[in-house]
């Protein structure tokens, strides 16, 4: 019994020293380890936006050739837009189509 108490209490012993030597270091465990993440968001926003122009023009192109008129970023845009609320529908997720749902089940109740 006392050879358990005795692990028991090195290992808290041992885990006590590293919090109380992790609070006291003035870093942090990034700078610790002198890691840095490849990529900020800056960054990451900026490729966003490329890969938007890149598709927008690789569509316009596509439609120039077919004879059809240019899309803008705003059109593009509007297209998501519905789309998701499409999506949503079908999901169930969309409130205003929710209730409408229930509006006609209320009205076929009552009939």
């Amino acid at each position: 019994m006392e050879f358990v108490l005795v692990t028991l209490g090195m290992v808290a012993f041992i885990v006590l020293v590293l919090v109380l030597l992790s609070r006291s270091y003035p870093g942090s465990g990034a700078d610790l380890l002198d890691w840095k993440p490849t990529r900020d968001y800056e960054t990451e926003l900026q490729l966003e936006q490329d890969d938007i122009a890149q598709m927008l023009a690789a569509q316009n192109e596509y439609r120039r050739k077919r004879g059809a008129g240019e899309i803008t970023e705003q059109d593009a845009e509007r297209m998501a837009q519905e789309d998701n609320k499409v999506r949503s529908r079908s999901r169930g997720l969309d409130q205003a189509s929710l209730a409408e749902v229930e509006q006609e089940l209320r009205k076929r109740e009552e009939d």
